[in-house]
Formats: structure tokens, sequence, C-alpha cells
């Protein structure tokens, strides 16, 4: 399972990837707090919530640069922004003049490139490590983000509760100032592993003959169609329950606080690392896509489960189960994508594969309106309802593609 780790620059991305996603989870928890404290808007801070996603229109063309100038390089690019921009507000912070205004501001900006950060964790992997390896370092490295949702959540509250918003942010500056510096150590190697079943060869040219061959390939490759729009579909009416909305199911549901909420989060992380260490753990064992689609539709049951749950006894367990069906649909989604793109496009498909992150900023906006005239639990059997009913109709129209042992998409090497 740690076979990953003896591939150099997968020891300096792994620590790089967890600080980032530590730093990343505190901001969210932090702002989003903090948003809801200030405006007491449930639709401010969906509102809030779908910034840092707003980049999803731009990630076909961060990976497109990525391709081009090399993802490493582009890496250091991104996280050196988070760094400046995590500073500006931890300044505006100790000077007492960070309001919603300004944090709105800055989030918006972050969120031009935050939604393609694992994706090119992702392309960056695959670059340096062995084909055989690629499904066990990719659930590794979900874990980096999957744990930081837990870690970085418990400490922004503990930290906000105990030394107030200010410190919280010094700490956020040091966990992306650390991240840069250990991303400035990886690096980058041919990838000589066949692709799969799909190949191009695509010289050079304008960047929008560049984009349309990876839509051209994604369009003519049904598995990889599959992948992008199931990614769209649970973005669309699962990811908002686990994310921008669990301030106010903490709030104004179950009536808990900021420590409260922060075991809600790391209930979901929780159980998102575990199904990552079980997917690297059984990596040679598991069929990626119907792997995929299966934890697809445990996950949507989930949310209408959420929906019925009326306190913190009974929300953390499906909290955690929620968790694991996300990380089990999520890692092998990343790895089918990866193995079946030729190496010079899988910048741009991953990119591709960050724009269906757009559908969670419009779940968002459509479930504060939803939230305020039908009730929560209204909202999660709406949302968890239309979900598994479209995940079903996926796995019937691209049966052939996903659920056979022997279909390309279920390549275990």
């Amino acid at each position: 399972m740690l076979a990953p780790f003896q591939v150099r620059s997968f020891r300096f991305q792994w620590p790089a990837d967890l600080a980032t996603s530590c730093a990343f989870e505190m901001e969210t928890l932090v702002l989003g707090w903090f948003i809801l404290v200030e405006t007491g808007s449930v639709l401010l801070l969906t509102l809030f919530a779908s910034l840092p996603f707003l980049g999803t229109l731009l990630a076909p063309m961060l990976g497109l640069v990525g391709d081009r100038i090399g993802h490493r390089r582009l890496m250091c690019l991104m996280r050196g922004a988070y760094l400046v921009l995590a500073g500006v507000l931890a300044c505006l912070a100790f000077a007492g003049a960070l309001g919603p205004l300004q944090a709105f501001v800055v989030a918006g900006l972050a969120g031009l490139v935050r939604p393609s950060d694992v994706g090119v964790r992702n392309v960056l992997i695959g670059e340096t490590m062995p084909a055989e390896r690629l499904l066990g370092a990719i659930g590794l490295s979900r874990i980096t983000a999957d744990s930081a949702r837990g870690l970085g959540a418990l400490t922004g509250a503990g930290v906000v509760a105990g030394l107030g918003m200010s410190w919280a942010y010094v700490m956020i500056v040091a966990f992306y100032a650390i991240s840069l510096g250990l991303t400035l150590m990886t690096g980058t190697r041919a990838t000589t592993a066949g692709a799969g079943p799909a190949t191009a060869t695509i010289a050079r040219s304008s960047p929008w003959r560049e984009l349309r061959a990876a839509i051209s390939l994604v369009w003519a490759t049904p598995a990889q169609l599959a992948a992008l729009s199931l990614a769209f579909l649970i973005n669309l009416t699962t990811y908002p329950f686990i994310l921008g909305l669990l301030p106010f199911v903490a709030r104004e549901v179950y009536g808990t606080d900021q420590a409260g909420l922060g075991t809600m989060v790391a209930a979901t992380a929780g159980g998102a690392v575990l199904a990552s260490f079980l997917v690297s753990r059984l990596e040679r064992h598991v069929l990626p896509a119907r792997v995929m689609i299966l934890a697809a539709i445990a996950w949507q049951l989930l949310t209408l489960a959420l929906g019925a749950t009326g306190g913190m006894g009974s929300g953390l367990p499906v909290l955690v189960l929620a968790g694991l069906a996300q990380g089990l649909c999520i890692v092998p989604m990343a790895v089918l994508q990866l193995r079946n793109a030729p190496p010079e496009l899988r910048g741009r498909i991953t990119g591709l594969r960050t724009l269906a992150v757009y559908g969670l900023p419009i779940g968002l906006w459509l479930s504060g309106p939803l939230i305020e005239r039908l009730g929560f639990a209204a909202a999660s059997t709406l949302y968890g309802g239309a979900g598994l009913a479209c995940t079903l109709l996926m796995l019937v129209r691209w049966r052939a593609h996903l659920w056979p042992a022997d279909a390309p998409a279920n390549r275990r090497d």
C-alpha cells in the first residue's frame, strides 16, 4: 500500500498536498462561519460557499497551460497565489478591517484557480508514478484532502474559538508556505506507460484547437463521457450537503456550535479517509467504473437519509457513510480518467473533469431558496431523489462500458 512512496516526487508531493488541503479546509470553515455570523443569511452563505468554485470555467485552460509549461510549475504558481491571498486576509484580520465584502472579494480571486488544484495533483502523479501503482497512489493522495477536512475543521474551529480569527489565518498562511516549499521539491518524468484504448497525437497549435482535441476525445470515449457526466451530477446533488451547507445544518438544524460543526466535518472526512485506505489496500481487486457507479448510488441514498436526521446522534453516522461513499466514488473516477487518456492530453481532460465541479455552485445557489421555502428535509429529499434517478439512468445508458469486468474502464493495471 505504501509502495508509491518509493517514488521521490511523491514523497514530497504528498505532504505538500496535505498542507494545501489543511489550509483549504481551515479557510472554508473559518470564513463560512464568519459570513453566517456576520450576515445571518443562508443565501449569502451558499453564495460565499460557491465562490471557491468560480474557476471551474477556467480549468480547461489551466489544464492546457499545465500541458505546455509543465504541471509542477503550474502547481507552484497556483500555491504561491494561495499564499499571497491568505496573507492579505491575515493582514486585514489583524487590522480589524475584515468584513464580509473583503472576504467575498479575496475568496472570489482564490476561486479562480483553486478548483484545478486536485486535478493538477492527479496529473502530476500520473506523470511520475508507474501505471501499476496509479490507483494506490491516487488513493493515498486523496487521503490528504479527506484527512485535512477533519484536521483542518477541528483545528480551525479550535483556534478561532481560543485565539480568534486573526491567529487562525496565521496558521493558514503557514500551511500555504510549507506547501509551496515542498511543491518546489517535486519532480516530473515523461510517462512511458500506455494510456489505454484511447490514443491521440496532438501537435501544438492554437489553444482552441488543443482544447477541441480533448473535448473530441472525451465525447468519443463512452467511459470518459460517463465519468464526466457523473462528476457533474454528484457535484450538483450530493456535494452541497457535505460542503457548503454544513454550517447551516450545524447551527439551524442540529443546534450546535463551531465545535459541533468541526465534528460533523471530521465525521465526513473520516469516512472518506477510510475509503481511500480501502482503495489503496485493495487496488488490484477494484473495478474502477463499477465501484464508482455503486458508490454514487449509495451516496445519493445517504443524501436522502440526511434529510431525515434531526440531531448529531443520527446525523454523524450518516455523514461518516456519506464520506465513505464519496471516497469510493471519486478515487476510482480519477483513475479511470487518467488511465484512459493519452499522456499529452491529461491536463486538458482533467481540466474538463474539473469543469464538472461547476455543478456544486449551481447546486448551492438552488438549495438556498429551496431550504428557505421548503425546509432542509424536503430539499435534501428532492436533491437525493433526483440524483439517484439520474445515476440509474446513466448506468442503463452506459452499462456496456461501465459494468463488465473486462471493459476498458475497469482495467486494473
